[in-house]
């Protein structure tokens, strides 16, 4: 089925800002999770891994607020068609990933928010009262539905809330690998426009047989 005449070419200017800021984002917030989780533990590292985790929260907040301006993008704003030559299953597992991505763009940052509004330290096994000051300017405050819970309640919640923010992390990381494989394959093999729809100064691949 021909795509409609209505159908934008590729992703408009502000959606491609705000893919490349939140992948670039969270590809940073997972390294330096990456990092934290051992650093924590080191004298000699253990006060920058303090540092580095009030810029992790920050830049976890800053993602949550990105995902929603980008979904609130996307539902006024449609997407290029996806190439006709695509097989159905192709085009289902496209949509699958994108689905998860959002998915994660936003259990993410709620997870990690969820964990420290219960101000306790999985390294540390103890409780903090630590603000989350977004980059040092503003004061985010804790979920409020958390605050009044038990101490042993807020422990449990906060075991969990940490444990599925790593496993999110460890699938944010598979679904990267797969997006970034998809959109070579795309490029390279299939020589079609997917990957200019969010590259935009990347000339678009002649289809293969093409004698042009």
């Amino acid at each position: 089925m021909a795509p409609h005449p209505s159908a934008p070419s590729r992703y408009s200017m502000v959606a491609i800002f705000l893919h490349w800021g939140i992948a670039i984002l969270i590809l940073g917030q997972i390294g330096a999770g990456l990092w934290m989780v051992e650093a924590i533990h080191e004298s000699k590292t253990r006060d920058l891994a303090f540092n580095v985790f009030q810029l992790h929260k920050s830049a976890g907040l800053t993602v949550l607020a990105l995902s929603i301006a980008r979904l609130g993008w996307r539902l006024g704003h449609a997407a290029p068609p996806l190439p006709e030559g695509m097989k159905p299953w192709e085009k289902l597992a496209a949509k699958g990933v994108h689905v998860a991505f959002y998915a994660l763009m936003f259990a993410m940052p709620l997870s990690g928010w969820a964990y420290v509004s219960t101000g306790w330290s999985e390294s540390f096994e103890r409780f903090f009262a630590v603000p989350t000051v977004w980059f040092g300017l503003v004061e985010i405050p804790h979920l409020p539905f958390i605050a009044s819970l038990s101490e042993s309640a807020r422990r449990t919640l906060g075991e969990a809330a940490i444990e599925a923010h790593e496993v999110l992390a460890f699938g944010a990381i598979g679904l990267i690998v797969l997006h970034v494989a998809a959109a070579l394959k795309h490029h390279v093999i299939d020589r079609d426009s997917v990957l200019t729809h969010m590259l935009p100064w990347v000339k678009r691949r002649a289809p293969a047989g093409d004698g042009r």
